[in-house]
Parts: C-alpha cells; structure tokens; sequence
C-alpha cells in the first residue's frame, strides 16, 4: 500500500499550483468524496497502452483502479491498491474510464463507465463495505444506462442523482435520436448541443428509479448553448455540487480544453452558464471534480506534467477553490494561479 507525500509546491513551473499526488502510477479523472472524515479520490488509472492516439480515445486502455486517500491536505497519500479490474467484470470488453462513488446506509458504490464486448459504453456499479474497497461488481451494468463519465451526487433531501456523458469516444451522440445509433449523430453547428443526462438513482443505488433526461445548458440570455459553441457547450465530465443553495454543474468543454460551470435551482436544470473554472492544462484532456474538506473547498483535476505532456499519462492534482461573494466561482491557471 504506497503512502507518497504530497508537497503542494506552489512554484513548481513544471507541476502548476500543485506536484501530482502520487507519482509511482499515474492517475487521470478524479473524483472526490469525504468518507468518516477522511479525504478519498476515486481516479482512473492510465497505463502506457501502446496504441496510437486518436479521437476515439484508443489509446486510454485503462484496466483498473486505484484509490486514494489523505487524512489531511498536503499531507501522506495512501494508494490503497486495485478495487477493481476490468477482468472481474462479467460483462467486460475494455476500458475502464472515469468511475465515482456514493455511501448510503452502510455500502459504498462504484460506478464505471466501461465498453461492454460489442464496444459500446455503459455503466456499471460495483459495492464494498469500505470506501476504499475492494469493490464487487454487479453482474450487468446498470439498466438504461450508456456512455460514460458518471458523477452520483446526493442532495440535501437524502435523493440520489447520476449525472453522465461524454461526446466524441463517449459516445453520447449515437443517442441523439433516442436509441442506439452505431454511426456518430452530431447536431449542426447552429442546433442545440448535445445534452448531458441525469437520472434519479433508484432506492437500491445500483438502478435508476427513470428514463435518463437530457439537461438544458443555457446562455445568459436563456438560449440554448449551441454545438458549434466549443468554447461553452457540454463534452464530457459533468459533476454537481451544491453551494449555499444554488446547484453548479461543471463539466469540461473537451477540445477547447477548459472546466467551466452553469448554474441552476434544482438538480434537473435548466442550468444558465457562468464561466470558466480551470484554464487549459498540460496534456489536452480536462476532467475534475469539487468537494469541501475540513471548511474549505478544493477542486481536483489531472495534467501530464509528469509524462512530459503525453496525453494518456496523466497524474491527479487538487488546489484550494475560491467563491467571490456572489456565488461566482475564481478562474484558476493552473500554472500561475487564481485571476
């Protein structure tokens, strides 16, 4: 069980506002939950695959994953192992992508998204008794479910949601139609984007209790957010989390290489867009996630600082996330800070 001291180096060039927080294996997607008090980050798990890079996403043969966790911030890093690998999924094909987790009333939940052996993304659940496994996963991905990048976020009511999602390899455009499409179904550049989804999870947390529904991501003018609009439009990532009462969506505009975030008064939508969280990162992909540990609010994200910018080796960095007094969140540069 590697423990690995995170430094928190602020004037490394090379690292941005942070050093990754481990080193000895590289880890992409993070998504972070405070479980009994203790900070746990739930990534992917790259691995050099030899495949070619493409926009399909090929070369993030991922096969595992490992979690982490850290009773304080800047302090030791403990990588409890593999919780679960891509062979003791019964209905594996490749591919083990973006996972996150839930608690409630006693059992911890992975959900994956993974290509099944017709190459097509769903996403699975996998339970243990403890949040850093190892987990046990269900036999079928989860009814209804398709493309990837799960976030599960619990609202103050107890009800859980799923929120999901990816375009280009993600695959979330072949159900633009409604069903399954196996050639990509893109709207024009001047239509409504494609949307991400969000389904209420049922009571057992391993079903959803409805259909997926599309979310609506507004301008500020109320029109819909537009697919040619690259700089703003949903492609992958999205996560929620709630601040004094408002509901962020935040997600990752894919090709244009930021987080950015829309705002909204329930966890449906629609969601109005307010801006930029992180600037661009070494490496081309963006993914992050936002929770509050111990009063202060952190936001995770990756970068290839420490492959030398090779795209499918990326490591998982955090640094403190600031609101100004309208709700509005602080853009960061990851590499020379807040503005």
């Amino acid at each position: 069980m590697p423990v690995q001291k995170h430094s928190g180096d602020k004037n490394s060039v090379k690292s941005g506002l942070s050093d990754p927080l481990v080193e000895h294996i590289y880890t992409a997607d993070p998504s972070a939950h405070v479980f009994n008090g203790r900070l746990y980050i739930y990534p992917s798990h790259d691995v050099e695959s030899g495949i070619p890079q493409n926009d399909n996403g090929d070369h993030f043969d991922m096969r595992d994953y490992h979690i982490l966790s850290m009773d304080e911030v800047g302090g030791e890093v403990t990588d409890h192992g593999v919780a679960l690998s891509v062979k003791d999924i019964p209905w594996a094909g490749r591919q083990l992508w973006a996972p996150d987790a839930a608690y409630k009333d006693g059992t911890y939940y992975l959900y994956f998204p993974l290509k099944d052996k017709n190459d097509v993304f769903h996403i699975g659940a996998a339970t243990s008794d403890k949040p850093e496994g190892p987990f046990v996963p269900e036999a079928e991905p989860i009814e209804g479910s398709y493309s990837m990048d799960p976030a599960v976020f619990k609202d103050d009511d107890g009800a859980y949601y799923m929120y999901f999602g990816g375009i280009w390899g993600g695959q979330l455009q072949r159900y633009e139609g409604g069903s399954y499409n196996a050639e990509d179904v893109y709207p024009a550049d001047n239509a409504p984007a494609v949307k991400p989804r969000i389904a209420k999870m049922a009571a057992d947390m391993l079903s959803y209790a409805e259909t997926p529904k599309e979310i609506e991501l507004l301008d500020k003018e109320g029109n819909p957010i537009l697919q040619g609009d690259n700089d703003r439009r949903f492609f992958e990532a999205a996560w929620m989390h709630k601040y004094k009462g408002k509901y962020y969506l935040s997600y990752s505009t894919g090709d244009t290489h930021k987080i950015v975030y829309a705002t909204g008064d329930n966890p449906y939508g629609p969601f109005t867009y307010q801006g930029v969280i992180l600037q661009p990162v070494i490496g081309w992909t963006n993914h992050h996630s936002i929770a509050e540990f111990k009063g202060k609010w952190y936001l995770f994200y990756h970068d290839s600082s420490l492959s030398d910018g090779q795209t499918h080796l990326r490591s998982v960095k955090m640094t403190e996330l600031t609101y100004n007094p309208d709700g509005s969140i602080v853009t960061i540069d990851p590499y020379l800070g807040q503005k």
